[in-house]
């Protein structure tokens, strides 16, 4: 018997997932938001010696001197703000797209990974751009912030909106764009064709729909854990592209370096300088490009290759010839952690509200299909 032989429930309504999705996405991004700004700090820090090194340091680090609203929690109002939309479109496509495939009468494993890419597709054209005012404001922390310089200092989301839109371009709202899809989108996929399967388990060894909380949080926890796994050497060659020091080609007359003239250097790409004392010397100044997807959980070790390249198949051949399968999966414990705990979170709740609205909003039979 596979997944799609039994109904083992009546479909729910799109809207009530579109509604449960964005909900438990939301969520469970506010709840994660503290270590996506850790991991944002750690991997576009531009001071050399960097400033955060280890997790724990650099949380409490970043509590004593920021505080939570603007130092752990900076930026959380755009990344509330595109979470929302962008997991309503995810799950309204998701579920869409997989039910239709599901009925043509293709394979289920098929559908839910090919639904997975749809969905994650459909909805970065939402949440990019609320990654790049989020990244830009983790970063800098509160205004005029005297314990970290980023490059960026905006007032408020806002601000930080116009200032991008008038100096950069209505473009710059998209820088990253490319690495979100290169990461996302296949763990987007790999996530929900694991999530699918293993609640179809669940349910086929409980003989019944009701699979109780511990099993639908280890279901959601075990998809996305197994998915960052085997999507860690991608979330490692971006991280060596993002993090990596160049030499900025240009500075511009106030010393600011490159954070003005970040959309000319690399369109796929988000991008952080130094505007520390070193901007007012001789020495040439240096930018480092930053991921504005799914916070990073591998920060390349001392002494590592610089790639020297924007393709992400040849930087993996590169650490291959280098480092071997173990520079793939370096820092693959973190990420196996952050991702089982986001997913774990996310879903439970989808699944609890959708239970919630079924009692709430009763679907018509005809609906629910």
């Amino acid at each position: 018997m596979s997944p799609e032989d039994g109904d083992w429930e009546r479909r729910p309504p799109y809207i009530h997932s579109m509604i449960a999705g964005g909900l438990g996405g939301t969520t469970g991004d506010f709840l994660m938001h503290s270590l996506d700004t850790v991991k944002t700090r750690q991997q576009g820090d531009p001071h050399m010696p960097p400033k955060y090194n280890t997790l724990g340091s650099s949380y409490y680090t970043i509590w004593r001197q920021e505080g939570v609203r603007r130092g752990l929690y900076g930026g959380w109002l755009p990344a509330m703000l595109g979470s929302f939309p962008g997991t309503v479109v995810f799950f309204g496509s998701y579920e869409l797209s997989k039910r239709h495939m599901l009925d043509y009468g293709i394979q289920a494993h098929i559908s839910y990974f090919t639904a997975g890419v749809i969905g994650d597709v459909a909805a970065s054209v939402v949440y990019v751009p609320s990654e790049v005012l989020k990244t830009r404001l983790q970063l800098q922390g509160r205004h005029n912030n005297p314990h970290f310089s980023s490059g960026y200092n905006y007032r408020g989301t806002i601000d930080a909106t116009k200032t991008i839109i008038r100096k950069e371009g209505f473009s710059a709202l998209f820088h990253g764009y490319k690495a979100t899809l290169y990461r996302d989108v296949p763990f987007s996929a790999l996530q929900f064709m694991f999530y699918e399967q293993f609640q179809w388990w669940a349910k086929q060894w409980r003989q019944s729909k009701e699979i109780g909380i511990k099993l639908e949080i280890l279901t959601g926890a075990a998809a996305g854990g197994l998915a960052g796994v085997i999507t860690c050497p991608l979330d490692v060659v971006k991280t060596r592209l993002q993090t990596q020091l160049h030499p900025e080609v240009g500075v511009d007359s106030s010393g600011s370096g490159s954070v003005a003239k970040a959309s000319t250097l690399k369109p796929c790409e988000a991008h952080v300088s130094s505007t520390s004392a070193m901007s007012s010397s001789s020495k040439p100044h240096q930018t480092r490009l930053i991921s504005t997807s799914s916070p990073s959980t591998h920060l390349p070790r001392p002494g590592a290759i610089i790639l020297e390249t924007s393709s992400v198949w040849t930087g993996l051949r590169l650490i291959y010839r280098t480092e071997g399968v173990g520079g793939w999966f370096r820092g693959v414990g973190p990420r196996y952690v952050w991702t089982s705990i986001q997913s774990g979170c996310m879903l439970f709740l989808y699944q609890t509200i959708l239970k919630r609205l079924e009692v709430w909003l009763p679907p018509k039979s005809e609906e629910a299909l």
